[in-house]
């Protein structure tokens, strides 16, 4: 394991936070201890299946449920006419963008069908195998409409999804900073290209699922199964069901993964318990993985004509660009975010005075799109830093020379980059050594010692170094809180509203608040994410939970000895500060220490503390990676040697688990480099229905990947001083590694400028450079295979 990390300066002898320690809930998770959705079983639950619709775009003329309502087991099938009065669309979450409400999703379809895949009534039966069989005896007329299956497409309006708004382009909005215009028309050297990222997402191990349970006597719904925005998703439940918010709990149980796409506000979310208070029988749902792939929001799809405008020397003057993200057919409650974040982020850690840009929301036919690990920043990454290595090999400037002169330095942080998102104010990089970690990254990978390796033909393959820097924004309001209470022998139990979503947050928090209180780690119980232990929390998202909820923490620590002291001041009948605290006990003068334990209240009560922690100032995280590639251009394989990864965290709560983010996090990039991909055919049928179509990272894929995490710079934007470590991690893969494949067939001109870069793509690009080089040899000098250059 690589990391470094400065002594942590605590007031007490603890120092568990900054210890590599095992996570305390993985000897539950591993040896079968955990409880997911599908163990949990309630007395005469039902089972739900979604019928889903199999045309992408039409107009819905009815729905034939007899023969499946005659099928014993059968206790009711519901579509949009059953639930009238209660429909409703799911509302945006995060990343307001203006106009996009009527682009919202219906929680199930009425008159229209706008993908493939969506809820068009939902089955429940006895069994999961009789709703199955139900299912598919129910008749859907649908009167098909042109389908839009692209966002070029949709762009022109061609077929018009949603007819009360008249077009397609459901955002469109200009932003920037500097005289763009000015900047391009000094510029010495100006260049201009097109990219592309294709549509993947995340797919967790264990999908989504609910089970619900309507109780009419107490009139309270309880949900199983939330994750991630529990609070969120109740008052958006408690107001479709026109119930108070009290009266719905959503409880979070162990969840097998999430990385954006899960426990968003899904029509399932409504459904599921729609169906339980109706039917007044417990209702359980789980998605299966063909049903993941078309109902689970997509992400990724965007593309980009991205301009930069440079001195002859290669300082960038200028970046504009036109982005143009692929939202499916709705505005799902974080869709505004793909956009917004690739504009957002297209300038990177770098010194642009001027920046231009013109960034678009286009709906299609196809799975709504919404967060996904990092979400724009691994586009955005991509599309600059590849268009930084065109510019400087065309400038004859080294890409490190490149990247090294256009960087922001530590000296002019914090750095102003305005208002580049129009929902948000203007903000500022708060600290860091931008250069230092990129001179670390190039060392740490031989970058001088492999210079002569680049473009060389090796025992068949070509090689190439490939770089990227990145810089990421992390754990923003709103806030989070945090409810300590004292049990039994001194023990602490800990309420949080963040959610576990397989991150390690109940031994990063158990670090955080053993040391806040200056305690044992195993006194400390944390329990997370569920409606019934606070009166409102915010979730895991945005890299947020150690920012937030850490600081949460300790704010309810601080305020919990403050309470203990008040306690033991009135036993000892002494002045307040008077008392010293220190390793969980009070004392003053030569009375009897007193542990907590021996604190009690005068009515006996449990002593409990709240705190919470919110800020709009957001840290960045930032970081610089690398890699050696060889590519067989026989093939079109590329094998990955060697990639670095460098980065300033700031302060870690566990640098065990912060090295594991990052190695998920950089494997994860690559699947997105090479093998994902959620394809469509010009109908919008999704044409990747299981895991044999949709590629994904295995552990002996990429076997060479090293990971170096810094506390080098910690932020003052929060107590504890930390950054966002579980996100930033992929942003820069797909530009290192498309620039180190760019750099090892420099020879043959090949410009990966699209994802995924498949053996199939990037073979056809080397014979269609093969080709120009062809047809130019008949006119003069060329450039052809055998031209290459040998060692």
């Amino acid at each position: 394991m690589h990391h470094e990390d400065r002594t942590v300066k605590t007031s007490n002898s603890n120092t568990y936070v900054g210890s590599p320690l095992l996570r305390t809930e993985d000897p539950r998770l591993l040896t079968g201890g955990g409880c997911f959705l599908d163990d949990l079983h309630r007395p005469g639950t039902l089972h739900a299946v979604v019928v889903r619709s199999q045309v992408a775009h039409g107009m819905l003329r009815g729905i034939d449920s007899t023969a499946a309502r005659a099928l014993r087991g059968v206790h009711a099938i519901f579509c949009a006419s059953d639930i009238e009065g209660e429909l409703g669309r799911i509302p945006i979450r995060i990343a307001p963008l203006a106009g996009t409400e009527p682009y919202c999703q219906p929680i199930i379809a009425s008159g229209k069908v706008r993908y493939v895949g969506e809820p068009v009534a939902i089955v429940i039966a006895e069994s999961q195998a009789i709703a199955e069989d139900a299912a598919g005896l129910i008749d859907i007329d649908i009167d098909p409409c042109a389908p839009i299956a692209t966002a070029a497409a949709g762009e022109q309006d061609k077929s018009i999804l949603f007819e009360e708004t008249g077009t397609n382009i459901a955002s469109q909005y200009r932003i920037g900073r500097g005289d763009i215009e000015t900047a391009f028309a000094q510029a010495s050297y100006i260049r201009r290209e097109r990219f592309s990222v294709q549509r993947h997402t995340a797919m967790p191990m264990e999908m989504r699922g609910l089970l619900a349970e309507w109780d009419p006597e107490r009139g309270h719904m309880t949900v199983w199964g939330a994750a991630k925005v529990p609070f969120f998703n109740r008052k958006t439940l408690a107001g479709m069901l026109s119930l108070p918010h009290e009266k719905v709990d959503l409880i979070e149980l162990d969840v097998g993964g999430g990385f954006g796409v899960r426990g968003e506000f899904y029509p399932e979310d409504f459904l599921v318990p729609f169906a339980s208070r109706r039917l007044g029988r417990p209702v359980k749902w789980q998605e299966d993985r063909r049903e993941h792939m078309m109902a689970t929001v997509h992400s990724r799809e965007v593309c980009c004509d991205l301009e930069i405008a440079c001195s002859a020397t290669g300082l960038v003057l200028g970046l504009r660009a036109r982005v143009i993200a692929d939202l499916g057919a709705y505005m799902s409650t974080t869709g505004g975010i793909l956009a917004s974040r690739t504009g957002q982020f297209l300038p990177g850690p770098y010194r642009i005075p001027h920046v231009g840009l013109e960034v678009l929301s286009v709906v299609t036919n196809k799975t709504p799109a919404g967060s996904y690990r990092g979400p724009g920043r691994f586009e955005s990454s991509f599309f600059r830093e590849r268009l930084f290595d065109i510019a400087a090999r065309e400038l004859g400037i080294d890409p490190v020379e490149f990247r090294r002169r256009n960087l922001v330095t530590s000296a002019e942080l914090p750095y102003a980059i305005g208002q580049l998102v129009p929902y948000e104010g203007e903000t500022s990089y708060d600290c860091g050594d931008y250069p230092a970690v990129m001179e670390r990254c190039t060392s740490e990978i031989g970058w001088t010692e492999k210079l002569s390796l680049r473009g060389q033909l090796i025992d068949g393959r070509y090689h190439g170094l490939g770089i990227g820097c990145f810089v990421d924004s992390s754990g923003a309001g709103p806030k989070e809180n945090a409810r300590l209470r004292m049990e039994a022998a001194g023990r602490i139990s800990v309420f949080v509203g963040s959610s576990a979503l397989g991150q390690g947050i109940e031994t990063a928090f158990a670090q955080i608040c053993a040391d806040a209180l200056q305690i044992p780690m195993d006194r400390i119980s944390i329990f997370h994410g569920s409606t019934t232990l606070l009166a409102e929390g915010f979730g895991s998202f945005h890299s947020r939970s150690m920012i937030m909820g850490g600081n949460a923490i300790v704010d309810a620590a601080n305020r919990l000895i403050e309470i203990c002291r008040g306690i033991a001041a009135e036993k000892w009948a002494c002045a307040v500060e008077t008392i010293a605290y220190a390793d969980g006990t009070f004392r003053a003068g030569q009375r009897r220490p007193l542990g907590l334990a021996d604190l009690t209240t005068a009515d006996g009560a449990a002593i409990e503390s709240h705190g919470s922690f919110g800020t709009k100032a957001k840290p960045f995280s930032y970081g610089t990676h690398a890699a050696h590639v060889a590519v067989d251009i026989a093939t079109g394989h590329v094998a990955l040697l060697d990639y670095v990864a460098v980065e300033d965290v700031g302060r870690m709560i566990n640098p065990m688990i912060v090295q594991g983010q990052k190695i998920g996090s950089i494997v994860q990039g690559l699947g997105g480099v090479f093998l994902e991909n959620l394809l469509y055919d010009d109908q919008a049928q999704l044409l990747t229905g299981s895991l044999a179509d949709y590629l994904l990272p295995t552990s002996t894929d990429f076997p060479r990947i090293r990971a170096i995490t810094l506390d080098l710079t910690r932020t003052t934007r929060n107590p504890l001083g930390v950054k966002g470590a579980g996100e930033d991690g992929i942003s820069p893969v797909a530009g290192v590694i498309g620039n180190a494949i760019a750099d090892a067939l420099s020879a043959f001109h090949v410009e990966p400028c699209e994802l995924p870069i498949t053996p199939a793509a990037l073979w056809k690009l080397i014979q269609k450079s093969q080709g120009a080089s062809t047809a130019l040899a008949d006119e003069g000098p060329s450039l052809n295979r055998s031209a290459a250059p040998h060692v």
